[in-house]
């Protein structure tokens, strides 16, 4: 059986090997203090950057790691039709790759461990004057849960590939765990950041150091739950910035008090719902229903529309079988990002592992 980012949470002394991340000379200037900010999604791609899974100590089961592969060759070949995709992988592996990927689809020669590029790739930063360079979250396996050697190293090895600088303000985290709308305004989880499996010190401190990881000015912190899934509970499975003052979330119709998910959910929504951005405008929630008569039904399965990605023309979604809700959700992203074509994918064995879309990409901006 192939082991859920749930079931990792037991795999911490797995973790180790090379260092979670590199460091260059210079790379403790942070990305605001310089004049750069990070980009909000919708704004044009230079390319999509991915990630191929292949460690055999996070996938045990050489059957399911051979379809999980195939899911992410056809996301990259369905982005690929819309801007150019990177699919990074050591060179030992292209051969077999390129069978199954798109001859558009480009191969890098860059070591991977695992597939959630959104969380270990490299994250880009612009200054408006043409500039970009790569602000490092420092991953470390969601705080040591899982093998992390060659993914702790992307970053770097990308924004050397590359020939840029990195911007690095100490933090410790990922990418997925925090939105953006690309004016200033941030929301996350604190139990993404706000953990010692990841930054020491205080709340305001590693807020700080976030703000200028990403560029920003106003934090949004929702508490979200430690240790309940890998990723100490990522906000991009639950609430996405649209555009600027517009946050797409999903839900259910109501509150399920003995689940901490749904409990928690709620918890965002009403903090969401009270909140201002960095330019003390409100924001308006739209809400997304959830789906219910799905192909996957078990607690580590994750069924979540707004993990989506939004490439160059296109939105690229997850569909869970339930016609009624994939119908539902396809409409409201269509009329969420009008001009964009709506792309739904059954991507079910990437939900089984613990993610989505978005977690599977990570987009370099056109400067």
């Amino acid at each position: 059986m192939p082991m859920t980012r749930r079931a990792l949470l037991q795999l911490a002394a797995l973790a180790g090997g090379l260092p979670a991340f590199s460091r260059v000379a210079g790379a403790k200037t942070a990305a605001r203090g310089a004049g750069f900010r990070y980009p909000e999604e919708t704004e044009p791609h230079e390319r999509t950057f991915m990630q191929w899974p292949n460690n055999r100590k996070v996938y045990d089961d050489p059957d399911f790691l051979f379809d999980l592969q195939g899911t992410i060759a056809r996301i990259a070949n369905a982005i690929v039709d819309f801007e150019p995709v990177v699919m990074m992988a050591s060179a030992e592996h292209h051969k077999a790759i390129r069978k199954r990927i798109s001859s558009k689809v480009e191969l890098w020669d860059i070591p991977t461990d695992d597939l959630w590029c959104r969380d270990s790739g490299p994250s880009f930063v612009v200054d408006g004057r043409g500039g970009i360079a790569v602000t490092q979250f420092n991953f470390n396996g969601w705080g040591n849960k899982q093998v992390h050697g060659n993914d702790g190293q992307i970053a770097a090895r990308v924004a050397e590939r590359l020939g840029l600088q990195i911007f690095d303000s100490g933090l410790v985290g990922e990418a997925g765990g925090v939105e953006t709308d690309g004016h200033g305004t941030l929301i996350a989880h604190e139990s993404t950041f706000v953990n010692p499996n990841r930054n020491k010190g205080s709340k305001a401190e590693i807020e700080a150091m976030l703000l200028e990881t990403m560029g920003a000015r106003k934090m949004i912190w929702a508490p979200g739950i430690k240790g309940a899934d890998i990723t100490d509970y990522h906000i991009d499975a639950l609430a996405r910035f649209v555009k600027p003052g517009v946050v797409l979330i999903q839900m259910g119709e109501e509150v399920a008090p003995n689940d901490p998910w749904s409990v928690s959910a709620f918890q965002t929504r009403d903090i969401l719902a009270e909140a201002t951005d960095a330019d003390g405008q409100k924001l308006d929630l739209v809400v997304l229903p959830e789906p219910s008569d799905i192909r996957v039904d078990t607690d580590d399965f994750v069924s979540s529309y707004v993990n989506y990605y939004v490439c160059n023309g296109a939105v690229i979604s997850a569909q869970f079988g339930d016609h009624q809700a994939d119908e539902k959700a396809k409409a409201m992203l269509a009329n969420l990002y009008p001009g964009r074509k709506i792309v739904m994918l059954d991507i079910d064995n990437v939900g089984q592992v613990g993610g989505g879309i978005h977690c599977a990409t990570h987009e370099q901006p056109k400067v």
